[in-house]
């Protein structure tokens, strides 16, 4: 294996996320630097293995004996973090190539983000003839909540252990992954790894996908891209993922002009056109988001129910006005809301007070009794058209929550559950039945109905690939060269593909073209450049 393969795939990031010895490149006595922030991270999680620092003092640091640069290091060492200047990186680095260490964790700004790619690509190209796997630069670090680990330039704190079933979020930008780390910690969503990759002058998003698909602990990926450096590649590891079952949720920058500078400055990305890579990145199986708060409402719905239906939903509320609202939004959306089956609308009829006008959105009236809840839940969640339960009903007490769960504990579907009233405060009994409810909850209609459209329309593009992919079959293609294609050639592929066009011949001498003429009977054109 050369230096290059070492250096990346899920192997590489095995040696970041689970490193065995830890190297801190650049530590000082200044209380709140960035490498005692890091040492302290270490003690705080129990870090078991051993500990390495260098730095410029004379003095001990926690006991521990301060080495003068990289090349004192021990061989092989699996993870060195750089809390050091732009500036001194590369020196440090190849010391690190020379005694082998695994991965290094590149905090320092000052690189392609400011235009300087000469810089950044030659750190890069050191580390990687050496095998040497770099996280970063500019990033912030890692939270590891499945073996309990912490590495972070900002601050420290004891990471949780033993997460299972969890989201994962990778991205170029520390800030947002932040607000995802702190809005998951506020909904109650397991997290199990956070993960800030920077500039990507080594590892990138794909890796880390790579890694995360066979991850046992992460059962849904979220990732922040503002440039794909290896398409095909990227494009492998989403289709790994939708055939692992493991949906990827997806923000992309790069919608307008404004977005792509701002990428540019950010992390130096080279941002593609943004149609194009959705495109592609749907075809793959991703779910492509466009919000902070669609990421977040997708996220809590997918950690629960990873698996998304192909039907739209059954909405069950009390207001008649929130049913023609409903109805206009979903048209907007493009959100299916599938009509009931006779037998479901009689038991809706033989339940509610005959007053009331039933379909779906069904609006229960203001005549229903606590006790109607649960029958019409059930019938509704029942129906064969219906492929999730969306309640949107105002909740003042525990009685309907508890009414709505026992209507629909018994349904495998997708569930969502919001309590009307906007920031309107909810008592501790509402409180302790929503957490006993199988629903996923919220106190935002209009964010559940945007979630519930995108995870409705992935269920579709899910069932679309499948489909294709076991219909078609892999057409025999021609042998390309690197480049611009030829126009024969390319017509030759979509011939292959099944593509329709004009038939033709390739032709090089003129008394060629009067032959192919001659054996198409005239009706083939020698000029169009199709290699027959």
């Amino acid at each position: 294996m050369t230096g290059a393969e070492r250096a990346r795939g899920a192997g590489a990031v095995a040696k970041f996320l689970r490193p065995r010895s830890i190297a801190i490149v650049g530590i000082s006595t200044r209380a709140g630097s960035a490498g005692q922030i890091v040492l302290e991270c270490l003690k705080i999680n129990t870090f078991t293995g051993d500990i390495h620092l260098v730095g410029r003092t004379d003095e001990p640091i926690d006991g521990r004996r301060v080495l003068k640069s990289a090349d004192e290091l021990p061989e092989g060492v699996d993870l060195a973090v750089f809390t050091l200047p732009a500036a001194a990186v590369q020196h440090a680095m190849e010391g690190c190539a020379r005694r082998k260490v695994g991965a290094a964790l590149v905090f320092a700004a000052g690189f392609a983000e400011t235009g300087d790619h000469a810089t950044q690509d030659a750190v890069a190209a050191s580390a990687r003839a050496a095998g040497l796997a770099i996280v970063g630069p500019n990033c912030l670090g890692v939270t590891n909540n499945v073996d309990g680990m912490m590495l972070h330039m900002l601050y420290a704190r004891q990471a949780l252990r033993g997460v299972t079933e969890g989201v994962a979020f990778v991205g170029q930008s520390g800030g947002l992954l932040g607000h995802f780390q702190r809005a998951c910690d506020g909904r109650g969503i397991p997290l199990s790894y956070v993960i800030s990759t920077g500039n990507e002058a080594g590892l990138e998003t794909t890796d880390f996908l790579e890694f995360l698909v066979d991850d046992a602990s992460t059962c849904v990926i979220a990732a922040y891209c503002e440039e794909i450096r290896r398409p095909q590649a990227f494009l492998a590891a989403l289709r790994r993922a939708r055939a692992a079952k493991k949906p990827v949720v997806l923000m992309l920058v790069g919608r307008n002009a404004k977005a792509r500078k701002a990428a540019q400055s950010h992390t130096g990305a080279l941002v593609s056109e943004f149609a194009t890579v959705r495109t592609q990145v749907e075809d793959a199986g991703a779910i492509v988001v466009s919000t902070m708060d669609e990421t977040m409402d997708l996220i809590a719905i997918l950690q629960r129910f990873p698996v998304p239906p192909t039907k739209g939903p059954g909405v069950l509320t009390a207001s008649g006005a929130y049913v023609g609202l409903t109805n206009d939004f979903a048209d907007e959306l493009d959100l299916d809301l599938p009509e009931l089956e006779p037998a479901t609308l009689k038991t809706i009829k033989q339940t509610l007070p005959s007053y009331g006008t039933f379909g779906n959105p069904l609006d229960t009236t203001a005549g229903f009794s606590p006790e109607m809840l649960p029958i019409v839940t059930k019938a509704l969640i029942d129906d064969p058209n219906i492929g999730m339960l969306f309640i949107s009903f105002p909740i003042n007490t525990a009685v309907p929550v508890k009414a709505f769960n026992q209507g629909m504990v018994h349904s495998p579907k997708p569930k969502v559950m919001v309590a009307l009233g906007d920031t309107w405060p909810l008592g501790d009994d509402v409180i302790a039945a929503v957490k006993e409810s199988h629903a996923v909850f919220s106190r935002s209609s209009d964010r559940m109905v945007r979630a519930i459209a995108l995870y409705t329309r992935y269920g579709r593009l899910l069932g679309r690939s499948c489909a294709a992919a076991t219909a078609m079959p892999i057409p025999c293609l021609p042998k390309l060269c690197s480049g611009a294609q030829p126009e024969w050639l390319g017509k030759k592929v979509l011939a292959a593909a099944g593509i329709r066009i004009p038939e033709g011949a390739l032709v090089r001498p003129s008394g060629h073209a009067r032959r192919a003429d001659r054996l198409s009977g005239g009706s083939k054109s020698a000029s169009c450049g199709f290699g027959a």
